[in-house]
């Protein structure tokens, strides 16, 4: 669905977010709306339960403040629709960050813990990087624990 016909003349940001949420919205349009210029609009789009992996894949190749990145990843980790593919691009970006100075993306470290998709030998490398802090570590391995 063209997402233009939804939209009213006068456009804001918030009729760009309201929209995500109109069950009128397929596919095509929630892939449109992920590359919305306004990342709360993208990290909408990430938290919609019908996104499907191919834009969770393009959400994670945009541009986003440190904030907005450690959330998106961990919106994406937690997503019913995220298959391996995109949970490995997930954690091969949470990893890097884990690799710098000051960034703190232990939410979707201990998120992606809890993926069945992945392995527990790939999560637990993160453990060992050098921004890995004690509580994501100790979360880490409950999140492994818990699995079936």
């Amino acid at each position: 669905m063209d997402i233009d016909a939804l939209l009213p003349r006068a456009r804001t940001p918030r009729h760009y977010l309201d929209l995500v949420a109109d069950p009128r919205i397929d596919q095509d349009g929630l892939h449109t709306l992920a590359r919305s210029p306004y990342s709360f609009v993208q990290l909408a789009v990430a938290e919609d339960i019908r996104t499907n992996a191919a834009t969770l894949t393009e959400l994670l190749a945009g541009e986003f403040d440190q904030w907005n990145r450690n959330h998106l990843l961990r919106l994406v980790a937690q997503h019913p629709q995220a298959d391996r593919g995109v949970l490995l691009k997930a954690l091969q970006e949470t990893e890097a960050l884990l690799r710098q100075a000051g960034t703190r993306p232990y939410g979707a470290a201990i998120a992606l813990a809890s993926r069945q998709e992945l392995e527990p030998h790939e999560i637990r490398r993160l453990k060992y990087l050098p921004g890995a802090s004690r509580r994501m570590r100790r979360g880490v391995e409950r999140a492994l624990a818990r699995r079936p």
